[in-house]
């Protein structure tokens, strides 16, 4: 169920914020059933995931000790059964929060073609990725019944393509093309330039975004901006970004950052009663 990488859903919370309805104790709870749902949606993923990889990840020098289904901690019949249980719970979820598990369905969907045929497709494996980040937010929006902005939906888009890029880029680098078929069709240098060009429009429309319509939190950018520079140290001098949660759980500076942007994002948009 890889409840690690959990911590990605944290994008389902981003229109909550941005709205400034954080201190609402029922838009609060909304929220948290979308963020628990697509917890739930995204272990099922990586359930199927597994066992479509299990005899690819038994030859992998990491995988074959780390992934229960590889290592043989958890026997498919086992794994079965749980994915049928959190099929279960997202049946459960639709008589709660019907609109978010229609996003919830899309994903599902989206990640069941990218395990048997998209993710061997290069740059459409790339976007695959990014959409499911998206896909998190949209849901985040739908279970507050508000509008999701372009902007913030082109902004994620950005930072995920940025850090699908830079995964690619890790394991091309560390495994060569032997880590993943699609890796063959890759090279360091192309996703170098990806990852650099997702990551100035990052920058770029999450700027945009805030001089026009939230101006009091331009003093958030230099901590976007630190934040994809300590990124990309962390890739190239630590060798870090396989995973960007262990990148990110790992380094104290990434993890000080989102705690900074997150503290201005609430002060600069606290609700003020009149």
């Amino acid at each position: 169920m890889r409840p690690k990488q959990w911590v990605k859903n944290g994008f389902v919370l981003a229109p909550l914020v941005f709205t400034g309805e954080f201190l609402n104790p029922q838009w609060i709870g909304w929220a948290m059933t979308a963020v628990l749902l697509f917890c739930v949606a995204s272990s099922a993923v990586y359930i199927v995931n597994d066992m479509q990889d299990v005899e690819r990840d038994r030859a992998h020098p990491k995988k074959s000790k780390t992934r229960p289904l590889a290592s043989g901690a958890v026997t498919i019949p086992m794994a079965m059964m749980l994915l049928v249980a959190l099929y279960a719970i997202l049946v459960w979820g639709w008589f709660i929060a019907p609109d978010v598990v229609m996003v919830i369905a899309g994903y599902l969907v989206l990640n069941l073609a990218y395990t048997f045929v998209l993710k061997h497709m290069p740059v459409v494996d790339i976007f695959t990725i990014a959409i499911g980040f998206v896909l998190r937010v949209y849901a985040g929006a739908v279970a507050l019944s508000v509008p999701l902005s372009s902007w913030m939906a082109v902004t994620t888009l950005c930072l995920a393509l940025y850090l699908a890029a830079v995964k690619r880029r890790q394991e091309l680098a560390k495994s060569g093309s032997q880590g993943r078929e699609v890796l063959q069709k890759y090279s360091v240098t192309l996703v170098d330039r990806y990852a650099h060009m997702s990551a100035t429009g990052a920058l770029f429309f999450y700027s945009l975004y805030v001089m026009s319509a939230k101006p009091d939190m331009v003093l958030t950018i230099p901590l976007v901006l630190f934040g994809l520079f300590r990124y990309w140290y962390v890739v190239e001098e630590l060798d870090g970004g396989e995973s960007p949660t262990d990148a990110l759980l790992a380094d104290w500076q990434l993890l000080l950052t989102v705690f900074f942007w997150v503290a201005a994002c609430a002060w600069t948009l606290w609700p003020v009663k009149g």
